[in-house]
This record gives C-alpha cells, structure tokens and sequence, in this order.
C-alpha cells in the first residue's frame, strides 16, 4: 500500500483529502504546519506528497526546499495544492520540479488522476 503524506492547515481539506485517499486504497499520513510536515517527511519517509503552499510555521515552498536538500527524502515526487492559484505559482512550483499542481476547491477524481500519475499507476 503507497503511503501519502497530506499537509495542510486547513483541517476541512485535510479531512477531505485523507477520506478521498484511503478509500482508494492508500494509507494516509496527515501534517497541518511546515514543521510538522518536516518532521513526519522524515519520519514516514511517504511515497508521495500533497503539500500546501501556504501553512503556518513554514511555507509549502520552503518544505519543499529543505527535503529537496535531504538525501534520503529528496526524490519523493510532491504535488501541491493551493487556494492562491495562479499561473504564476504553477510554473513556480512545476520549475521547483513538482510533479503536479491542484488548486482549491479541487475536483476529487482529478486529484486521484493526478495521484496515481504521481505514483506511476495511472
């Protein structure tokens, strides 16, 4: 079973993402601050992360800066989500090398279209 590190401040969104997941078969592991997020990166070591841009005590930027500084968790593909979407941000994050980009309010197969292209099981 992948397992997918969820990380948002929003705890709506990450009680409806983390729904979505683990009725598709996927054991779900959920952080709400850029902290946070950091510590359970390295500690559950994800095969994927949905990782939100804005959230206190550290942007979803600046976590993915620091675990692409990180060896053994640098390689993990991220896809981030966004309330602020812009196309600005999308080629941000994209030229970052995110793998994919989903802005709020998501559709909820879209996201899981993106997952499975994330994980190569599409």
């Amino acid at each position: 079973m992948k397992k997918i590190l969820v990380a948002d401040d929003n705890p709506d969104i990450l009680e409806l993402l983390q729904s979505r997941l683990k009725a598709n078969n996927y054991e779900v592991v959920t952080a709400d601050n850029g902290v946070n997020t950091l510590l359970k990166i390295i500690e559950e070591i994800p095969d994927l992360i949905i990782l939100d841009i804005k959230m206190p005590s550290g942007t979803g930027i600046g976590v993915y800066e620091n675990i692409q500084r990180q060896k053994q968790v640098a390689g993990i593909p991220v896809i981030f989500i966004t309330a602020y979407a812009s196309a600005e941000i999308e080629e941000q994050v994209r030229e970052m090398g995110a793998v994919d980009f989903i802005s709020k309010p998501f559709n909820a197969d879209d996201l899981l279209e993106k997952v499975k292209k994330a994980l190569d099981e599409s």
